[in-house]
């Protein structure tokens, strides 16, 4: 069970994250280390080109694995980004974006992860992302994403 539900971590972006409820991301899904978050298509995201812009599409990434991370710690204050790299693959088309994150180590201290980023539509990516969040210290935290235990490997999962 993640830390954080889908209206939790809503009303937390919501309450706490401005630029989410000024964009108009939505929380579709939250799971163990993972989120999916949908970003609507607005004509201001757009940039000359005919294409989704760069910074719209790292705001996205970087909440999404914002939100991962606390699925797992909970509400912990002052997580925050250290550092976050893009890869755009593809160019996105003039179309809602969606952000798949997750994340792939959580320490006492740093936690790592991906997002991939894709356009409404198409089957193939338009972007990578990968991300380092820095954790204040805080309660104990035994978690592992499910999707990296030993025996999820086995299983095939």
């Amino acid at each position: 069970m993640p830390a954080l539900g889908i209206e939790e971590l809503s009303a937390l972006f919501r309450d706490s994250v401005s630029l989410v409820s000024k964009m108009g991301m939505i929380v579709e899904a939250v799971g163990d280390g993972s989120v999916r978050l949908r970003l609507p298509y607005r004509d201001d995201f757009v940039r000359p080109g005919g294409t989704v812009n760069g910074p719209t599409m790292f705001a996205l990434s970087d909440v999404a694995l914002f939100g991962a991370v606390l699925s797992l710690i909970g509400p912990v204050e002052m997580v925050v980004t250290t550092s976050m790299t893009i890869n755009f693959l593809r160019r996105p088309a003039p179309v809602a974006v969606t952000a798949e994150a997750r994340v792939l180590k959580l320490g006492k201290r740093l936690a790592y992860g991906e997002v991939l980023l894709w356009s409404e539509g198409d089957p193939e990516p338009v972007a990578h992302v990968t991300g380092t969040y820095s954790i204040p210290p805080h309660g104990p935290v035994a978690v592992t994403p499910p999707h990296y235990l030993p025996e999820a490997a086995e299983e095939g999962v």
